[in-house]
């Protein structure tokens, strides 16, 4: 629990935090525009939001990550351009910013994905210097023996060790749940995006925990919850995802995530030893 302090403590956070997300601009320059333009909003824009960036229990480049994911889910356009570059700011590379826009695409819709990179490349045009950005990589061409491969092995991790070792009865296993969105499920989201190289398993767990937490999918976080601690998440990293919801996707979101994250925790620790 947070220790109680005073106000002039949470404000000088929130100074170091803004110092890092606009570098060469003062802090208390920022703090006085956003005041005179929006009023008590704007206190809070700075000094809330800035606190909250400032806990200890997830870095500053995991923070940056899940908000991105969000923002890019919500379509909040001038949002991701400036978080984009806040998030180089805090260590994020081009890849592994554009990286989270696959699985924005498959688990919030393509139409979300390609709108966010529009406004992500803007920024990265910024960043550089240039008028546009060449020699993106494009996806490997895999055959559905290699996307299916790849599929058990990311299934394997996501559920630690539960889901069918051999490919074919663990695809079979999918499609007699789901049909052929089971089909379309292991073969291109975890044949394909989460077995990609760009961004570690655990970072994955933490965009996708963010997004379906955003989009309120309890269901979906039921699986993916005990997924992300599989891929070494902590709980108190978990949970800490669902504190910072509450300011970039409203406390409603943030309370059913932290709900839904407790459920799975409860579930995981009635489980007789294996």
């Amino acid at each position: 629990m947070a220790e109680p302090g005073s106000y002039a403590e949470r404000h000088d956070r929130a100074r170091e935090v803004f110092g890092r997300f606009v570098p060469g601009v003062a802090p208390d320059r920022v703090f006085a525009s956003m005041e005179r333009r929006f009023g008590a909003l704007g206190s809070f824009g700075f000094d809330a939001v800035g606190d909250l960036w400032s806990r200890p229990q997830l870095s500053r480049r995991d923070r940056s990550l899940l908000v991105l994911s969000v923002l890019s889910a919500q379509a909040r356009d001038e949002e991701l351009e400036l978080h984009t570059q806040v998030g180089l700011h805090h260590g994020l590379t081009r890849v592994e910013i554009e990286e989270v826009l696959l699985h924005v695409a498959a688990y919030a819709g393509f139409p979300a994905a390609m709108a966010a990179f529009r406004r992500m490349d803007a920024a990265f045009r910024k960043a550089e210097g240039v008028e546009r950005i060449e020699g993106r990589r494009p996806a490997e061409r895999l055959s559905d023996a290699e996307r299916d491969t790849r599929a058990a092995d990311v299934r394997r991790t996501l559920t630690g060790g539960r889901a069918a070792a051999d490919p074919a009865t663990d695809l079979a296993n999918m499609q007699r749940a789901l049909g052929d969105v089971g089909t379309l499920a292991f073969r291109w989201a975890f044949g394909e995006i989460w077995s990609r190289p760009e961004l570690s398993r655990r970072d994955r767990s933490l965009v996708v925990i963010a997004l379906l937490a955003a989009m309120g999918q309890e269901g979906e976080l039921a699986f993916h919850v005990p997924a992300g601690l599989h891929h070494g998440l902590t709980r108190e990293e978990i949970e800490e995802i669902m504190v910072h919801l509450c300011l970039y996707a409203g406390f409603p979101k943030g309370v059913d995530g932290m709900r839904a994250a407790r459920a799975a925790f409860a579930k995981i620790d009635a489980r007789p030893p294996r």
